[in-house]
């Protein structure tokens, strides 16, 4: 039944990269803009044309919470930062690296804010409609994200690192939903990846390059042949090539496209490597800095304070008691 109601020459949107597997497994790879409201359209579009076996999308074990979180929630969660998430994403990715993720974290809410659009819209559509066709997997397809923001981390020198923090902490340029819709246009985004290669080569290379390795390696792991059910343990058996659906952002597209038919060693971008000695120098002198800082403060404080409760009538006239009731000579 499901065979059947594939099209043979589906109608997809532009969007859509089709790829083939060495065994003749299909793979329709969705561009996507995560604050859009067409590339949910797109998704939804793709996944009922082709009736895939499996839906790859790009989340991670840790993001899968927002597949099932209605949009008020997401959208109130999104523009919140508060200093619990920040603990929380220190205590799951160490300090700079979750210092970092809350950076980044503010960049999505700067853009929620503007827009009033909820992020990974395209990916709960593909999960409703995954569970709508029959017998389809849902796999999460993207890098574990604590493995990503410790090696972003790890490849940035200090003043790269930041650098890019003071940018991303007075980021304010207004947002319209006209830009997010122009970045479906490979032109356009290739000119920004362009321009941020420029700034951060390191930063690209592990958040987007490595991802796009990873997601292609999942993407040819579900792209495998299938076993069709027999009637009985005579009937002898039949393997079809299966089809696939991933959900992923344009950025990625090209990635993708170009690693498709090359030999993937996910290992090596699996790996956190040490902080350097320059770094690990660095980050002791900013927090020797910092307690000093702190320390200096609080003595400071402190005497303010001493002075201000000597200063008080009922300070003095305790002291003079003080000062009279002591041994006399």
């Amino acid at each position: 039944m499901k065979l059947k109601r594939r099209q043979e020459r589906p109608n997809l949107p532009r969007t859509v990269t089709e790829l083939v597997a060495e065994d003749g497994s299909r793979v329709y790879v969705v561009g996507t803009a995560h604050f859009s409201d067409d590339s949910k359209k797109d998704v939804v579009k793709t996944i009922r044309e082709v009736q895939p076996d499996v839906v790859v999308v790009e989340l991670c074990q840790y993001r899968v919470s927002m597949l099932k979180m209605d949009e008020r929630t997401l959208l109130r969660e999104a523009k919140e930062i508060s200093l619990e998430k920040l603990q929380q994403a220190v205590r799951q990715n160490g300090v700079m690296s979750g210092l970092m993720q809350m950076l980044l974290l503010k960049v999505s809410a700067h853009i929620t804010e503007q827009l009033g659009v909820a992020p990974g819209g395209e990916f709960r559509e593909a999960f409703k409609e995954a569970s709508k066709v029959p017998f389809c997997k849902f796999h999460l397809g993207d890098r574990p994200i604590p493995v990503t923001f410790k090696r972003a981390i790890a490849a940035l020198s200090f003043w790269q690192k930041i650098k890019l923090a003071w940018g991303l902490c007075f980021l304010s340029d207004p947002i319209s939903k006209d830009d997010v819709e122009r970045c479906k246009q490979k032109d356009l985004l290739e000119q920004m990846m362009a321009e941020m290669i420029g700034e951060f080569p390191d930063l690209h290379r592990t958040i987007v390059s490595e991802r796009d390795i990873y997601l292609t390696y999942m993407l040819r792991q579900a792209a495998r042949r299938l076993e069709l059910p027999r009637a009985s343990d005579a009937e002898p058996r039949k393997c079809v090539p299966s089809v696939v659906v991933g959900v992923v952002g344009m950025g990625h597209v090209p990635g993708i496209e170009k690693n498709w038919t090359t030999d993937l060693n996910i290992q090596e971008i699996m790996t956190v490597p040490p902080p350097s000695i320059s770094s690990r120098v660095s980050w002791l002198a900013v927090k020797a800095t910092f307690l000093g800082l702190l320390g200096y403060g609080l003595y400071w404080m402190g005497r303010r304070a001493s002075s201000l409760v000597l200063s008080l009538p009922a300070a003095q006239y305790c002291l003079q008691r003080a000062s009279e009731a002591g041994p006399h000579k």
